[in-house]
């Protein structure tokens, strides 16, 4: 009690006045704006008397205006904070400002000088707002059916727009993998051309794809990025159609639904659904995400094609080039899977009346060297499968050759492969490999050789030239068997239209790269 008394009364002996601080070397403290809130300390010497005037505490609005002056990000975010609070929102005219600008400055400036000028000006004003109002009510009156086609219109061509820029960036991303070496140079010039030569034929199929309203594009199928599909639809109605589920090509980097958009159309015309399911790509993903997106999408085909007319009971599944490599993951996963015990499947193998792969690789342990001398180089390819500890898993020729699943190779559906024998991005024995294998493990299963084909005279330039195309005829009496109706129409049908002329075509197949 006594040291506490004692104590005040030091602190009351040096400092007598308790509204007076000792400040040691204080500094000059300014509030911008805040006018009433300015103190200016000059320097003094040390432990000099002060007196100050209490102000109340600041506000959070000043503390904010102070912490301004040292953070330009502070004073960005109040400031336009408080820009927006005092301003209104702009209006905007329902006429562009040249319509309604009716008269000029000299006479706004004659009509503010003068009271009548004033009441002029008003009575323009409100004759100005009368007919935008009316304005708006004739065009509110328009036709419905006009303003849907307006807008389906700036849909498509903003659609269009996002698949230009989205197919430009895999190509860049494609390059920055490859990259810029003397090899590479050379081939994406022999591919300009190839695209070149090509290009009256991409035109009139991607203006199909874009206008046609037998295409279904962008309907989504999973959770996860381009987890989308687009499907082809018959015009004729009648009746359940089969249907084709399509996985696209593209080095597993370059892969994209509308590269499907050619097979689609032409299949579409024979009274053939075909869904072309998109998948991510590498560096987005591995091979594993993209064998679970197409897992994924087949298993929408299976459970949700009745809605758009399709038969649940005739779906086949195609892929190909990197494609049919992912599709065959996929159908001898689902069909190890089925094995398992307790196993939790949207979508049964069985479900599945027959496999497609076009020009597609099956055993990857073959196809490492040959793809490295192509291009595509080891480390890259590497990186796409997971590591070389993974070749074995994503290669169904050596999969399912696995004593512990040898038993998954029943439930498979038939399998067709075809390829041509000139292809050198996957060598046609690709397809024989897989095929013999599979024949030994007890699969119906064989491979179609097409006789100087290259990896995309099958795919790009046979439907390109119209007429008849013996790969296209194959897919579509396979499809067709046992429907006698089906059959009959095929036996009809007018022949495909030639998209490029035949000396374009001769000399795209001499400067492909693939």
């Amino acid at each position: 009690m006594f040291r506490t008394s004692i104590s005040r009364i030091s602190t009351l002996f040096r400092n007598p006045n308790p509204h007076r601080l000792l400040i040691p070397n204080p500094i000059p403290i300014t509030t911008k704006n805040i006018k009433k809130a300015q103190i200016f300390i000059p320097k003094m010497p040390s432990q000099q008397i002060l007196p100050i005037t209490y102000h109340p505490p600041p506000s959070t609005t000043e503390k904010l205006l102070s912490k301004s002056e040292d953070d330009p990000a502070t004073r960005l975010l109040l400031f336009s904070h408080f820009e927006d609070e005092e301003k209104p929102a702009p209006l905007r005219p329902l006429l562009p400002k040249s319509a309604s600008y009716t008269f000029n400055t000299s006479s706004a400036s004659a009509a503010a000088a003068t009271p009548e000028g004033s009441a002029n000006n008003n009575q323009k004003r409100r004759r100005r707002t009368a007919s935008d109002n009316s304005l708006y009510s004739s065009s509110s009156g328009s036709s419905s059916e006009e303003a849907a086609e307006r807008h389906s219109i700036a849909g498509d061509v903003e659609h269009a727009t996002a698949e230009t820029c989205l197919v430009t960036r895999l190509s860049l991303k494609l390059l920055s993998y490859l990259g810029v070496g003397y090899r590479w140079i050379t081939r994406f010039m022999a591919l300009g051309c190839y695209s070149l030569l090509l290009m009256p034929g991409f035109i009139q199929v991607g203006y199909y794809y874009f206008f046609s309203k037998q295409v279904r594009r962008g309907i989504v199928y999973g959770d996860q990025p381009r987890n989308r599909l687009d499907l082809y639809l018959p015009k004729n109605s009648d009746g359940p159609k089969p249907v084709i589920a399509f996985i696209t090509g593209g080095a597993w980097i370059i892969g994209y639904k509308a590269w499907g958009s050619l097979l689609g159309q032409q299949l579409s015309e024979r009274d053939i659904i075909v869904a072309c399911i998109d998948y991510r790509n590498f560096p987005q993903g591995t091979i594993s995400s993209m064998v679970q997106d197409a897992s994924q999408g087949i298993s929408f085909v299976c459970n949700h094609i009745a809605e758009y007319g399709g038969d649940p009971n005739r779906v086949y599944v195609m892929g190909q080039s990197a494609g049919a490599h992912i599709g065959a993951c996929a159908i001898v996963d689902q069909a190890i899977k089925e094995l398992g015990e307790g196993e939790s499947t949207s979508w049964s193998v069985s479900q599945i009346h027959a496999y497609f792969g076009l020009s597609g690789g099956y055993n990857l342990f073959n196809l490492v060297d040959h793809f490295h001398s192509r291009g595509l180089y080891r480390s890259i390819f590497l990186g796409i499968m997971e590591g070389e500890n993974s070749l074995h898993r994503f290669s169904p020729e050596v999969m399912i050759q696995d004593p512990n699943v040898r038993t998954a190779a029943s439930l498979l559906p038939p399998i067709i492969l075809f390829h041509g024998t000139a292809d050198y991005s996957i060598p046609s024995d690709a397809s024989k490999n897989f095929a013999e294998t599979l024949r030994s493990l007890g699969v119906k299963a064989e491979s179609i050789l097409y006789e100087g084909k290259t990896h995309t005279d099958l795919f790009l330039q046979d439907p390109m030239r119209g007429g008849r195309d013996d790969m296209f005829e194959d897919l579509v009496a396979i499809i067709h068997e046992g429907d006698s109706e089906a059959l009959a129409r095929d036996a009809v049908a007018p022949p495909r239209r030639r998209l490029v002329p035949e000396f374009m075509l001769k000399l795209a197949h001499k400067v492909s790269p693939f």
